[in-house]
């Protein structure tokens, strides 16, 4: 019986995108859905583009891959991808691997690593960045798992992975659901990253004065500098686009209510379990928030706000140097949250080797993460990226600017809650004495919570409702 190098399992578009890829780099791939129609689709369409072995059952399936069997799920996260592993479990063997490459929370990631070890499977959390076009020609993949599973699975995904200078956007992450867990992260800066941009769009419309499609070549310049990236590429190719039906601009017609997956919910709640502050991730998804509460903001149409003043033709120099400030703010949130999740499960992410995968085939793939990738490298204990010499040269440089786009939003009504909570987050860092000392004021006097002092060791409480002494706690 012929076998293949590899399966996969549920061909809706990701999965059937990653199987074609893997088939055109050479190798042969088992493929297996649970509507076998689809199956047979992939392989009529496209079964000239490599070797497919079509399985119409799971045992057929199994039984078509090569030892230590490589079976990949594309299905949804969560139930779905319990039942699939359920499915197939049973029929593995000791060394086998299931590969999840769908958006799982990584503690159902961890949850079922552990499940699958005690039977001598190795289960690989899996993140894949790219979207459907990635997944055909080359994404960037973060495989967490064991270092045995890497080694029999590991050259494949590099194979199939986006390469920068010729080097493969794919690496191993860390054990059980580190790879999961960066992924998660990555769409959290992901989120940021969109309502920066989100918010350069309105402050160039609605602050300078500019029409989408002047703010189209706006982008298209930045995009030839130090903020080149994906992102930036198609903002451009969305404002320059005219609505076929109507002649307006698209982006006019286009209801104002964004969408969420929970990719980036999941990172801020991650977070304020680690204790990291992530408020400019935070703030992009409380933003997609509020635009989504349509009757809400209905409602408030006829609040009172702040007379528009007459268009700034210096602003877009300015929102450049704040959205590029900004940004190194929302990715320095984002590595420190990698970080401390590293941390907290004895995972040893290395961060510089994050940036580099992420160079290419990813969704915020962009020319300064080099910088952070060097950053890295040249001290992996980096505590901030904000530290780092470049980048504390550039956020310095944009001090000024950075200051009068977000007063200017301000002074015009126009909601940048990116802008201020990076530049928040920015000042908060580098302040000497932040308020947090009459925070703990405050609890000490409402809930005898203690504090510490600055000029010695211990825990205190002052005796607020009585003479006012101060004891040791």
């Amino acid at each position: 019986m012929e076998t293949a190098r590899i399966g996969v399992t549920g061909l809706a578009v990701m999965g059937r995108n990653l199987a074609r890829n893997l088939a055109r780099h050479g190798h042969s791939v088992a493929v297996h859905n649970r509507s076998p129609a689809r199956t047979k689709s992939l392989v009529d369409e496209f079964g000239h583009e490599g070797t497919f072995l079509p399985a119409e059952t799971a045992e057929r399936f199994v039984a078509s891959l090569e030892r230590p069997r490589r079976l990949v799920i594309m299905v949804k996260a969560g139930d779905p991808t319990d039942a699939v592993i359920d499915e197939f479990a049973p029929l593995l063997e000791p060394g086998d691997m299931i590969v999840d490459g769908g958006n799982a929370n990584f503690a159902d990631t961890r949850r079922r690593e552990s499940a699958l070890r005690e039977r001598g499977v190795h289960f690989v959390g899996t993140g894949i960045s790219g979207g459907e076009e990635g997944a055909l020609h080359g994404p960037s993949i973060m495989p967490g798992g064991s270092a045995e599973s890497y080694a029999a699975l590991g050259p494949l995904l590099e194979d199939i992975s986006a390469k920068v200078d010729g080097t493969p956007c794919c690496a191993h992450v860390g054990p059980d659901g580190a790879g999961h867990f960066v992924k998660m992260v990555h769409n959290g800066i992901e989120y940021a990253d969109m309502q920066l941009i989100a918010e350069s769009y309105d402050l160039l419309r609605h602050g300078a004065g500019l029409e989408p499609a002047e703010i189209a070549e706006v982008f298209r310049t930045w995009n030839t500098g130090r903020l080149e990236s994906y992102l930036i590429e198609i903002t451009a190719e969305v404002l320059a686009h005219t609505d076929a039906a109507t002649g307006r601009p698209f982006v006019d017609v286009v209801l104002d209510q964004a969408e969420q997956k929970g990719t980036g919910r999941w990172t801020v709640q991650t977070a304020l379990d680690l204790g990291v502050p992530v408020g400019g991730i935070a703030e992009a998804v409380f933003a997609r928030s509020v635009s989504g509460h349509a009757a809400l903001r209905e409602a408030a149409q006829g609040l009172p706000g702040p007379s528009r003043g007459a268009a700034a033709s210096t602003l877009p120099d300015a929102v450049e140097k704040a959205l590029y400030a900004s940004k190194i703010v929302a990715y320095a949130q984002g590595f420190h949250e990698i970080q401390a999740g590293s941390a907290e499960y004895g995972w040893n992410v290395d961060l510089g080797a994050m940036a580099t995968i992420w160079r290419g085939g990813c969704i915020i793939r962009a020319r300064f993460l080099d910088r952070i990738r060097a950053a890295y490298e040249a001290d992996p204990r980096t505590p901030t990226l904000l530290t780092d010499p470049h980048f504390t040269e550039a956020v310095g440089d944009a001090q000024d600017a950075w200051r009068e786009v977000v007063a200017t939003a301000a002074k015009l009504g126009i909601p940048a809650p990116g802008f201020s909570t990076a530049l928040a987050y920015y000042d908060s860092l580098r302040a000497k004495r932040l308020p947090a000392a009459l925070t703990q004021g405050q609890r000490d006097y409402f809930g005898a919570h203690t504090y510490r002092r600055v000029d010695r060791e211990g825990t205190y409480h002052t005796l607020w409702g009585a003479d006012r002494t101060e004891i040791t706690s």
